[in-house]
């Protein structure tokens, strides 16, 4: 028989307690239910009253944000759909191969393309294919671990939508501190031609 939780983690301090020992900064309300055991409609409840309240923060219709402490756009990104990671225009600003200031946060993922306004800023996400779907790791971003792409893999993520037609190529765009050899690795993982021939151009005409 499962036990049911004590009373004091329906307090806000207690909820509070209970999210931020599971990591749970960013949670939906199904995430809710099952850590708390409630009913659907008890969860709902008591996350909106917690919203009222200030306790939480709601980012879109099924995901809602601890709102104490420091948490990063980026880690929110991470954490809002998935699985995903830092990627594309936002990495490239980074790593400084465009020069541009960026302000959504750009990721790619596996899922559908979306993109969500949230009070706590833009949040894109594009689609990849799975096979596709490595070259990031945990990296150090505003004090906080989020799974951010490698150099290359920003690269290779943002060229793949120049390639498709999605986005045009930005004509201040600098690939020295990428060589061609680690482009193509990556590329190959799209079995795209028309972005293998990109990459080839990029780099010849350089």
């Amino acid at each position: 028989m499962v036990e049911k939780p004590k009373s004091k983690y329906h307090s806000a301090l207690g909820i509070q307690t209970a999210l931020l020992e599971k990591g749970m900064k960013v949670f939906t309300p199904l995430d809710f239910q099952r850590l708390f055991q409630m009913t659907p409609k008890n969860a709902s409840m008591t996350i909106l009253r917690n919203t009222k309240r200030g306790l939480f923060q709601k980012l879109k219709n099924s995901a809602y944000v601890l709102n104490i402490g420091y948490i990063s756009l980026y880690r929110i990104a991470n954490m809002l759909y998935r699985p995903s990671y830092i990627s594309l225009e936002i990495a490239l600003s980074r790593y400084r191969m465009i020069p541009e200031t960026v302000y959504a946060v750009t990721s790619v993922t596996t899922k559908a393309t979306r993109h969500f306004y949230t009070p706590r800023g833009h949040l894109t996400y594009q689609k990849i294919p799975r096979r596709a779907f490595t070259g990031y790791s945990l990296m150090t971003v505003e004090g906080e671990r989020v799974y951010y792409a490698e150099p290359a893999k920003a690269l290779v993520d943002y060229l793949y939508f120049v390639s498709l037609g999605h986005v045009s190529l930005n004509d201040r765009l600098d690939t020295k501190s990428v060589s061609k050899a680690e482009a193509l690795v990556y590329a190959e993982l799209f079995r795209r031609p028309s972005l293998t021939h990109l990459i080839n151009t990029l780099y010849d005409s350089a």
